[in-house]
């Protein structure tokens, strides 16, 4: 994912499963009726009936990746679910002082609740903290600003996690193997995020001392990078027996080096949760074995706190009288035993 500074690994870790909108409130690929449930002394809960109108301002990416795409047709696809959600949304920006400028804009219309993916979090910190003080709850959304008082809840994905669980994932496959060997197509070194998955693998590698990794390349979270450092990799290194790639929209282009060598002796691991990997793993004929997520559902569950939070309701399956300050989603590994399941999040 392009130009994303660092994201924090604070908050609540729902044990197994991704904190989607499914697990907050309701599914975001769900049309069943949910029944109303209570937030702590009864103190009604979100659900799928109509409530309050709530006017939500959102201020995303601009849409130049297939995840950042995802990201706003989760939140729009979400909002128009609600009869009584009106959702302003920006034209979407990845240049800083535009996106403050739509901020603003949203601050000025009088927004209920603001949902913002910061192009970038430490930068668009005082227009944060901006809409807090003038009453606007704000949820910030991945890209996290620099001060917890510029935002009422983060949700966002866990960097880290996708390495460690792509590393497990991994080791357990290789485990039985003598001195095996692995590689690393990572995304921009010069973004956080990209430490804090290649520091994740790192670990989860530790665990498993018969497995070495030989190599890593950075690339730029396209399929012309992924293509063009995958294919040094392959040329630098003539045997490993697992790659593990940050990002499913640069893995296009690593899986065509990989055709165009003409290798077929190891296994890949991809990362984001793409429909084109998950096709391919559900096809089972390629390398690509499985795709650890960084769930674009985040932006519908955004929708779905914003919601409540104009609402001054709690979440459902939760006690507390309020919103959590922090959601962390789970990094699930798919793999062809489970891809159904992860299908309808799969993004193009």
């Amino acid at each position: 994912m392009p130009e994303i500074p660092a994201t924090s690994r604070r908050g609540l870790l729902f044990g197994t499963a991704a904190v989607s909108a499914g697990a907050l409130l309701t599914a975001c690929t769900s049309n069943e009726p949910k029944k109303t449930e209570t937030a702590g002394n009864n103190v009604p809960a979100a659900d799928d009936k109509p409530g309050k109108a709530v006017t939500i301002g959102f201020a995303g990416p601009q849409a130049d990746h297939g995840w950042l795409n995802a990201i706003n047709e989760n939140a729009k696809s979400r909002a128009k679910k609600y009869s009584e959600v009106t959702l302003e949304i920006t034209e979407g920006s990845n240049d800083t002082a535009a996106q403050i400028g739509q901020v603003q804009t949203l601050i000025n219309k009088k927004v209920d609740v603001l949902v913002i993916l910061p192009a970038d979090g430490k930068a668009l910190t005082q227009v944060g903290l901006q809409a807090m003080k003038a009453g606007i709850p704000v949820i910030n959304l991945d890209r996290i600003f620099a001060s917890p008082q510029a935002y009422r809840c983060w949700i966002g994905g866990d960097n880290y996690g996708m390495g460690l669980n792509a590393g497990n994932y991994i080791g357990e496959q290789l485990k039985d193997k003598p001195n095996a060997k692995v590689i690393e197509l990572a995304g921009l070194d010069n973004l956080e995020l990209t430490k804090q998955r290649t520091q994740g693998f790192d670990d989860a590698l530790k665990n498993y001392p018969n497995i070495k990794k030989v190599a890593r390349q950075a690339a730029d979270f396209t399929v012309e990078s992924g293509q063009a450092k995958m294919a040094q990799l392959l040329q630098a290194q003539s045997q490993f027996d697992a790659l593990w790639n940050h990002d499913d929209d640069q893995g296009v282009g690593a899986l065509r080096a990989i055709a165009q060598a003409g290798r077929k002796d190891f296994l890949m691991v991809g990362g984001a949760g793409a429909k084109s990997a998950m096709d391919a793993i559900k096809a089972d004929n390629s390398v690509l074995k499985a795709t650890v997520l960084y769930p674009p559902t985040m932006a519908a569950s955004a929708i779905d706190l914003a919601r409540a939070l104009g609402q001054a309701k709690g979440v459902a399956g939760m006690s507390e009288l309020e919103i959590p300050a922090s959601i962390t989603l789970y990094s699930a590994v798919v793999t062809k035993d489970n891809v159904d399941q992860y299908l309808p999040t799969g993004f193009s």
